[in-house]
């Protein structure tokens, strides 16, 4: 079976070449492919991953290393109580006790790096219509420790979304690793390239004693 190859975008350039080289590439740069992958069978293009620079992602890293719960300022989100259904005793169907957390998008994405706005937007808590996050809990007998359940799963996701657009930084042994990998394979192809031409060379030298 011939081996999948995909279209990796340089610049103004798209270069076709092995999947596997590609992976490598990637590996070796510790960054995201930065590439369209195009499927030859449907014949349209999807991104994977972001094009971004190392100063976003050093910048993202860097974020996400001091984020804890009270990084998202609350003034900027509506917190709304209604009686629950869920744990809570005595309280339950009788006090508001369930915390409803509703967090408009654009003011939201304006406190995040832009390389997790995406994870944000199509999380299971966005309210496509709205624009907005809706975030709900009622574990808790006290309003309060409803509102900060609610403001937990918000960092919660927001460190979920860190983790899938931003890689973590490649260590100085995988690059080393990697490259000495590219240069058996490019050695190895050299070799092939060889052995075939002398082949070549072989299959005319015996067909001129012929003549």
């Amino acid at each position: 079976m011939a081996e999948k190859r995909l279209v990796l975008t340089v610049g103004c350039r798209h270069v076709a070449a092995p999947a596997r080289w590609i992976m490598l590439r990637h590996l070796v740069l510790g960054r995201p492919l930065g590439a369209t992958w195009i499927s030859r069978s449907r014949g349209y293009a999807t991104k994977r991953g972001g094009d971004a620079s190392e100063e976003e992602l050093d910048a993202a890293r860097k974020w996400l290393a001091n984020l804890d719960p009270d990084t998202i300022p609350r003034n900027i989100c509506d917190i709304s109580f209604s009686r629950s259904s869920g744990p809570g005793g005595q309280n339950v169907n009788k006090v508001s006790s369930k915390a409803t957390l509703r967090i408009p998008l654009q003011p939201l994405l304006s406190q995040i790096p832009p390389l997790l706005h995406s994870a944000i937007r199509s999380s299971r808590y966005s309210a496509g219509k709205s624009n907005e996050l809706v975030i709900q809990a009622d574990d808790a007998r006290k309003q309060n420790d409803n509102v900060n359940s609610c403001f937990k799963r918000l960092h919660e996701l927001i460190v979920e979304a860190g983790r899938a657009a931003v890689p973590g930084e490649t260590s100085q042994g995988q690059k080393e690793r990697v490259e000495r990998l590219l240069k058996a394979e490019a050695a190895g192809r050299r070799r092939m390239k060889e052995f075939q031409s002398k082949k070549k060379s072989a299959r005319r030298g015996g067909r001129g004693g012929d003549d």
